[in-house]
């Protein structure tokens, strides 16, 4: 399996779908939310892998990403995937992610402009209670993963997911490792987007839920549209975790853009 070591952590990653390059399909990457992994993009898959190059990243402390306690950062999750692309022989991408991983998105698109050809940030947002996330990350290194599990998956889905799925995702969320939560918690927590987005020059589509009451489009989407130059929006009918809740539309509408 295909691990790339960086300092504190040993990441792991996945290559699905189309050879890089063949007939001009671009390498687009994947990025998970907080508290899930690559997983939580599987429901999509079979609607992209035949037209794209994927490439699934378990941020660090989460899936098979082994991470040492402590803090991380956007700057840190960022990184990781530069190197990761750098290990995979991916010079530039587009880019998918989920809450967490569209954070780490817009960082990356702020960071390494010249490699980040197009983002989509789902169910997301630039700022965030970092109130409420220090509570949350304290609760989880004191008392762990238990202790958030029903806060958390109160706000994952909504009550039209199917039931396999909630108990499926609950399960591995009380499963993983709380150490790994809390310090991508303190990315969240700590992150400072919301006056540098508008440095963002590559196309970018906003995709928000309109049962996502973690990230809705008032107050979280729509400050990303106002702000990134240019950004385009579509509304999904599903909750946080929209590839769980909407898979099919979610791949046409990521298709749609990037294939423009």
């Amino acid at each position: 399996m295909p691990f790339t070591q960086v300092p504190g952590a040993s990441l792991y990653w996945k290559r699905d779908g189309r050879d890089e390059g063949c007939n001009g399909v671009p390498v687009l990457v994947l990025l998970n939310s907080i508290g899930t992994d690559m997983d939580l993009w599987e429901p999509v898959l079979p609607h992209l892998r035949d037209r794209f190059a994927l490439l699934r990243i378990d941020t660090r402390g989460h899936g098979a990403s082994m991470a040492e306690p402590g803090d991380v950062s956007l700057a840190m999750l960022a990184d990781d995937v530069l190197t990761i692309a750098d290990h995979a022989g991916v010079a530039s991408f587009a880019l998918a992610g989920v809450s967490l991983g569209g954070m780490i998105g817009m960082e990356l698109a702020l960071r390494a402009p010249g490699r980040v050809i197009k983002l989509a940030p789902v169910c997301t947002s630039a700022t965030m209670d970092s109130a409420a996330w220090n509570d949350r990350i304290a609760r989880v290194r004191g008392e762990g993963m238990a202790a958030i599990v029903d806060l958390a998956m109160g706000r994952f889905l909504s009550d039209r997911a199917e039931p396999a799925i909630y108990e499926t995702l609950r399960r591995q969320l009380l499963t993983m490792d709380a150490q790994g939560y809390a310090g991508c918690g303190a990315a969240i927590r700590d992150m400072d987007l919301a006056d540098r987005i508008a440095a963002i020059t590559c196309p970018t589509l906003v995709i928000t839920g309109t049962r996502d009451t973690s990230t809705p489009l008032e107050g979280h989407g729509e400050h990303l549209l106002a702000r990134i130059p240019g950004a385009a929006h579509i509304a999904l009918e599903a909750a946080h975790l929209a590839p769980l809740e909407a898979p099919e539309a979610l791949a046409v509408a990521l298709a749609s853009f990037l294939e423009s």
